[in-house]
């Protein structure tokens, strides 16, 4: 197994309502799960390569709870990658070199059947967890768009927070709002206004580095 180490910025959109039921291992709230994800790794390196500054994206979608499996994916890298990066962040993000059940992104390619090829694209990402703010783009894939959740009375922005000790995706995320707007391969249709998280990462082949 070649060590890893990641610390980078997350931003997903679902199509479940505020909060999503899988963190609290409860049914998607519609049924089934589509979802869009941005990564941006700060600092990061796989075996002797390097993989600070690089993006990338993915695309999801599941008929029922993930953990029932039959899922499609596809994942999206920095074009800006060279070929080592390019296959040390593809196989991160689909869960090799990764003790089983480690990270969110071994539990989805176990739980995927239909594996599209890997993108190389190029990729905008701006985020500002603490305002709960995000813009992902995605070349001719995807534009996820974020923002705080609203209260429905005042319209102020309302600040909610999920603690997750024993995670496996984070251990602390913050909730918002978000859109996506898909061109690629898998539609989502349906996540608009849903739920967002936005959250660190610090991963390694075992999965969350807790400190």
């Amino acid at each position: 197994m070649t060590p890893w180490e990641i610390h980078a910025i997350e931003v997903q959109n679902c199509n479940c309502s505020y909060g999503c039921p899988c963190q609290f291992t409860a049914l998607p709230t519609t049924g089934s799960c589509e979802a869009a994800v941005g990564f941006k790794i700060q600092k990061g390196n796989y075996g002797g390569v390097s993989l600070d500054g690089l993006s990338a994206g993915m695309t999801a979608k599941w008929p029922g709870p993930i953990h029932e499996g039959n899922g499609e994916r596809q994942l999206i890298i920095d074009e800006k990658a060279s070929s080592e990066q390019r296959d040390a962040l593809e196989k991160i993000l689909s869960g090799e070199d990764t003790e089983d059940m480690a990270t969110i992104a071994w539990v989805i390619n176990a739980m995927t059947s239909t594996r599209h090829e890997t993108l190389y694209k190029s990729i905008s990402f701006e985020a500002d967890i603490e305002n709960r703010t995000a813009k992902v783009m995605v070349d001719d894939v995807f534009e996820m768009n974020v923002e705080p959740i609203k209260n429905p009375v005042s319209g102020q922005p309302h600040r909610a927070r999920i603690d997750i000790p024993s995670g496996f995706e984070y251990t602390m995320a913050e909730m918002a709002s978000g859109t996506v707007k898909t061109q690629g391969t898998i539609d989502l249709p349906n996540n608009n206004g849903t739920h967002s998280h936005m959250c660190e990462l610090h991963w390694n082949n075992s999965g969350i580095i807790r400190d």
